[in-house]
């Protein structure tokens, strides 16, 4: 299926696309929405488009369309558990390896100031570069894996990974640091759109829980786990071994992809194609994706064009895209933030500075425990029907619970003579509200535009990297000017304004929805007036 939604799915056991949706993805990837796409003629008898409609047209001329055989093991989720489980962990690996590289540099960011004899603001670029990477990387990888499938992606992402990381470890000079980041950050960035789309591959919905949340775990703790290993070897070591030690991560992470098997169906399905017409002679023997599928440049310049034109004329999507950036930006910031508090304001060493982003962990780890009780709500909520904003309680939760955790903080980590564990109170509020607001977040963008849900994720995943990216150009001097409580009270202002995003979306959603040609137009189903009663008081 395509690679950006299943980012969506992170810890629901059943996904946000339905199973009809993701069959469709897997014979045929590609977004369609409601316009015919078939470059046939006519589709049979003006049948209304269909997977199955589109199959007959081609099979009424002599084309054979090409299938996985149930029991041979062709199909990906036909393996055994032991080969899917082999895929899992690997990729959950490359993910963690993506998210750590972003901020394990954070441990130490005042050793290449005075060792490359430059300012702390070209060293905070070494991170601002490298996330830059991760918005306009999957622009490219994502549709790239549409037509090589996942494995090829993966090998060279993370062989180029490996290779530009070496420059910021050898660096001589600030622009070597910096240009071998940007590098590292673009290559890194397949893992980051594709990982979703190779569970999706091997898991069917009903056994996607455990390994999505697998996948769900290693691209939000490993962000958080690179201050806590940085800021060790940084301290110990100095920052160079900061660089090697993720050096030798990235190199671990490329062995593995060369033992990783492809896993998207379409890809497998043209290989069997293939080997048909070289063993019968047969030229009729196609898949549905060599026939209808558009070539990688149809596939780039709508992977390029659509995202940001939806993210211009969709407010669902502008509004949701704009939260989730600045939850983004908030964990990056704290990457900069618990420093201060900890080492300029308590005296902190650095490595007990970085023990501290445990707390926002363990506020990620409670939220994955706590996700299976929502799903269960949701399922009650949708027994009538589905519709998309019966994906927003848990944002609801975390629009309260993000400025709550921003306001401890502000008034907490400003002061030497408070104690510690409030600003680690603060950090496990955020780890929660981040976790239950992306999740949900991600969810309500791919059900309101499952048609075209990959543009939609991947204009959300630009626009929340490249707000990311700008955090370490201001916040130091936002902190160092406007004092740490000002600062921090900022934000948590910030928060509270843009608190009401998800309550009025579960209001008017559905209004918004009808009145565009893109989005979802799914409704809330009642079967009578005690049940509507009945939900509304649910839901309240």
């Amino acid at each position: 299926m395509a690679s950006e939604p299943a980012e969506a799915t992170f810890a629901f056991p059943r996904g946000a696309l339905s199973t009809e949706q993701e069959n469709e993805f897997r014979e045929l990837d590609r977004e369609h929405g409601p316009e015919p796409i078939s470059r046939a003629s006519t589709i049979v008898n003006g049948e209304h488009w269909t997977l199955a409609a589109l199959e007959r047209s081609y099979s009424d001329r002599g084309i054979h369309i090409v299938h996985f055989e149930e029991g041979k093991g062709e199909d990906p989720r036909e393996w055994s558990k032991a080969r899917k489980w082999f895929v899992t962990f690997t990729t959950a690996f490359l993910c963690t390896s993506a998210a750590l590289g972003s901020s394990i540099v954070t441990g130490d960011m005042s050793g290449p100031v005075s060792a490359l004899n430059t300012t702390q603001e070209i060293v905070n670029l070494t991170v601002t570069c490298f996330v830059i990477g991760f918005g306009i990387g999957p622009l490219f990888f994502a549709p790239l894996s549409e037509v090589s499938g996942r494995r090829l992606p993966y090998i060279f992402s993370m062989l180029f990974f490996f290779i530009f990381t070496l420059p910021s470890a050898l660096a001589k000079n600030a622009a070597t640091l910096v240009i071998g980041r940007q590098l590292a950050g673009l290559a890194a960035s397949a893992p980051i759109c594709n990982v979703g789309g190779s569970m999706a591959d091997i898991w069917a919905v009903e056994e996607r829980g455990l390994p999505m949340a697998t996948f769900s775990f290693a691209i939000f703790i490993g962000p958080c786990l690179g201050p806590i290993l940085g800021s060790w070897i940084g301290q110990e070591v100095g920052w160079r071994w900061i660089y090697w030690v993720l050096f030798i991560f990235t190199g671990c992470a490329f062995v593995l992809t060369l033992f990783m098997p492809e896993t998207l169906a379409s890809a497998l399905l043209k290989k069997k194609a293939k080997k048909l017409r070289q063993e019968t002679g047969d030229s009729n023997y196609r898949t549905l994706e060599e026939l209808e599928g558009p070539s990688l440049g149809q596939l780039m310049a709508t992977a390029l064009w659509r995202p940001l034109q939806m993210l211009f004329t969709e407010p669902i999507l502008a509004f949701m895209t704009m939260y989730l950036s600045f939850i983004y930006s908030i964990l990056y910031l704290l990457f900069f933030a618990f420093p201060i508090a900890f080492v300029n304001i308590r005296n902190f060493t650095a490595g007990l500075s970085g023990v501290t982003f445990v707390s926002i962990m363990l506020g990620i780890c409670l939220a994955m425990v706590l996700m299976p009780f929502q799903e269960q709500m949701y399922y009650r909520i949708t027994r009538f029907g589905a519709f998309p904003e019966a994906r927003l309680f848990p944002m609801m939760l975390g629009a309260i619970v993000l400025p709550s955790a921003l306001f401890i903080f502000a008034f907490t980590g400003a002061y030497s003579w408070v104690h510690w564990i409030g600003v680690c109170v603060s950090g496990f509020m955020f780890g929660f509200a981040l976790l239950i607001i992306y999740i949900s977040g991600n969810s309500y963008i791919v059900d309101s535009y499952s048609d075209y849900a990959a543009s939609a994720i991947a204009a959300k995943t630009l626009v929340r990297s490249e707000i990311g990216a700008m955090v370490p150009l201001y916040v130091n001097q936002m902190f160092d000017n406007m004092g740490f409580q000002y600062a921090g009270l900022l934000l948590a202002l910030l928060g509270v304004l843009i608190a009401p995003i998800p309550f009025i979306f579960y209001r008017y959603g559905e209004r918004i929805r009808t009145k565009s040609a893109r989005a979802s137009q799914e409704q809330r189903k009642y079967n009578s007036d005690s049940e509507k009663k009945e939900l509304d008081s649910e839901s309240q």
